[in-house]
């Protein structure tokens, strides 16, 4: 059978690490949870454990940073006002819809650490017009990601502290057991909205501290028992 005519090349498959593995991750969707954390709604303006809900970030939006590198992230156009966000990043190895919270394990192939970098000012814009704010979220380069662990050697990052720091100096420092929505109850939610594939991420919220950073930064953040990120402003 002869390869199927394009009129141009396809874009190549986004992919992750793996940790100790020579597999890569192939990334099928980024989808991203928001205010997931209490004192990051507060500091947002919001309170109490609202019902959860998402929004997507593309595929090519990563920016992957390799175990004990540091990634070159561009500063972004059209922003004046560009916010770290650290998170901790679920990564699905088995689709499914309606999955039950006391099955989402089985599901989950790894976890990752991971960066959703936002420009604020662009999404507040379009917060007061009742706009979509893709556009401050879902921009180029928008999502940066360290290594995949596998679930198995991840430990227990339900309960793990989760930190950033920008330049060396403290910016964010809570715990992944402050999640508003846990990971379990986040795959429930999530897959009642869409059909989840292998190759998923999920970005589970950010805690409070978010702030902005400018050319030439060097963020550093992790989640304890996962690889570190580093990423530089460039």
């Amino acid at each position: 059978m002869q390869d199927t005519p394009y009129l141009f090349a396809p874009p190549a498959v986004v992919s992750v690490p793996v940790l100790g593995r020579p597999e890569r991750f192939p990334v099928h969707r980024i989808y991203c949870v928001g205010r997931n954390y209490e004192e990051h709604a507060k500091e947002m303006g919001f309170t109490g454990r609202e019902p959860p809900f998402f929004f997507l970030k593309p595929a090519d939006a990563l920016v992957v940073a390799e175990a004990g590198q540091t990634a070159d992230m561009p500063y972004p156009t059209l922003t004046k006002n560009l916010h770290h966000e650290i998170e901790l990043v679920v990564a699905i190895g088995k689709g499914g819809r309606n999955i039950k919270a006391a099955d989402a394990t089985r599901h989950i192939y790894g976890y990752a650490v991971g960066l959703d970098m936002t420009r604020r000012d662009l999404q507040n814009d379009m917060k007061k017009q009742g706009r979509p704010w893709c556009i401050g979220k879902a921009y180029d380069q928008s999502a940066p990601i360290g290594p995949i662990t596998p679930i198995d050697q991840a430990g227990n990052v339900n309960e793990a502290p989760i930190w950033l720091q920008v330049n060396g100096t403290d910016r964010q420092r809570s715990t992944v057991a402050k999640l508003i929505w846990n990971v379990a109850e986040t795959i429930e939610h999530l897959s009642a909205a869409w059909e989840l594939q292998p190759g998923d991420l999920i970005y589970t919220g950010t805690p409070e501290g978010v702030a902005a950073v400018v050319t030439g930064d060097t963020l550093h953040g992790g989640v304890d028992g996962l690889t570190p990120i580093s990423v530089r402003v460039a």
